[in-house]
């Protein structure tokens, strides 16, 4: 495979994408988990989670963690950064491992644990996509560690893909959120209202913005004989 065809170019740019949406979804799910760690038992089907309130603070605060980390890692591969690949892997890892530890344990004490198996099968289809791009064949054009930084369809995709995930995310997550007639997942309205128009925004000033002159290369004069 050619270092920068088409093809290559496009799985580098699903890697990308794949790890946006991951680390951003993980932060969301982390973030979302306040409702189980401050107060269970306000509401039924959390209650039994009461007694194991500080081990969902720590879920919270790790998820949280692991997002940001993914999103660090997500930032680096756009720039082609030497260890980008390797902390892309590492966040994604740490995600599955935490994430099976809470689907483990929701299941154990309640009986369910929505919505954090979405994000850890999310988690394993893009860590999956990552490894496949490993593949020596492919990974000679998609090589995230060669120092060439994406261009901006990447970076404004990227961008885009965050700032909608952002905003949307509380209509999927009513059907798990939703106690009383309030959907608690839009319980950050207005902070993720104005993350999300802002990434929005960026990412669309990146796709629009008009692209900087190149200058000429130097004429060469040959030295006076």
């Amino acid at each position: 495979m050619q270092q920068k065809n088409g093809v290559s170019r496009f799985l580098r740019f699903v890697g990308i994408v794949l790890m946006a949406l991951t680390a951003g979804f993980t932060v969301l799910a982390g973030v979302g988990g306040i409702c189980a760690a401050a107060a269970p038992t306000n509401w039924a089907s959390l209650a039994p989670l009461a007694s194991y309130q500080w081990l969902y603070v720590v879920f919270v605060i790790v998820t949280t963690a692991i997002g940001a980390a993914g999103i660090r890692a997500t930032i680096c591969l756009i720039r082609g950064q030497a260890h980008s690949y390797r902390d892309a892997l590492i966040a994604l890892i740490a995600g599955v491992i935490v994430g099976a530890i809470h689907i483990a344990v929701s299941r154990a004490l309640r009986g369910a644990s929505m919505p954090v198996d979405m994000v850890v099968y999310v988690t394993v289809f893009t860590l999956a996509v990552l490894l496949l791009l490993r593949v020596p064949g492919i990974w000679k054009g998609v090589d995230y560690t060669r120092g060439n930084g994406a261009g901006r369809l990447t970076t404004g995709a990227t961008a885009i893909i965050l700032g909608g995930l952002t905003l949307l995310i509380p209509l999927p997550m009513a059907m798990t959120h939703t106690w009383d007639g309030i959907n608690y997942a839009d319980a950050f309205s207005t902070t993720m209202t104005v993350v999300g128009g802002v990434l929005l925004a960026t990412g669309i000033a990146v796709l629009i913005a008009p692209r900087p002159a190149t200058r000429p290369e130097p004429i060469a004069v040959p030295a006076a004989v």
